[in-house]
């Protein structure tokens, strides 16, 4: 690759964005050359100007960051997207690359970690940490043990960690951007899958899985 990488900021955190562009400004290597507060803002820029390396927030205001990294894998299958996000690690890490990202950071992790893994999937590798290099091993190792919350859709997954923080089906709509009914069809099949009664059980599930932040 020639020059500097050329990375595109998708955060909604206007503060964030500020934060990895001055981590980012002592890499002489790189440089920020595009920043998105949407989903669809980085949609525009990726097909207006060419970029390098994306940095996604997986909580986006108009559409999640993991339904965005399925639409960027569609329209720019060979362009590398790192995922940010406030959340640990296990929690969307091992979705995240399975939905086709080159690599997945914690916003608490060391600023230089954000270089290193530029670095890393600008080279058409992937970056994974040690914690979600364990998790992947677990994950391929036995599918018949893994707790039923993996084994959701992406959606129905959001659709329980909002429930078991006490969101509404309204806020939850509200926050997926989609209808009333069609989270209540995602409640109902997560209900199915995990064999569980109401949103009782589902909020005891996801405190005694760590899945409420």
């Amino acid at each position: 690759m020639s020059g500097k990488t050329r990375v595109l900021i998708a955060d909604d955190h206007a503060i964030i964005r500020q934060g990895i562009k001055l981590i980012l400004s002592h890499a002489p290597d790189m440089e920020v050359t595009g920043e998105a507060d949407c989903s669809t803002r980085t949609l525009q820029l990726l097909r207006e100007s060419p970029f390098d390396v994306v940095l996604l927030d997986i909580s986006l205001p108009d559409r999640s960051g993991i339904d965005t990294l399925k639409l960027v894998r569609k329209e720019f299958p060979k362009l590398p997207v790192l995922m940010l996000s406030m959340h640990p690690e296990e929690l969307y890490a091992i979705r995240a690359l399975r939905a086709g990202a080159a690599g997945y950071l914690s916003k608490q992790g060391a600023p230089e970690q954000v270089v290193t893994a530029i670095r890393q999937v600008a080279s058409g590798r992937k970056f994974v940490s040690a914690a979600v290099a364990e998790e992947l091993a677990s994950a391929i190792s036995e599918d018949a043990s893994r707790p039923l919350h993996e084994k959701l859709s992406d959606r129905e997954y959001q659709t329980l960690c909002l429930i078991a923080s006490g969101h509404t089906l309204t806020q939850i709509g509200e926050e997926l951007n989609l209808s009333v009914k069609t989270v209540s069809v995602y409640r109902a099949r997560l209900l199915e899958k995990m064999k569980l009664r109401n949103n009782a059980e589902l909020t005891h599930y996801g405190l005694k899985h760590g899945l409420v932040e």
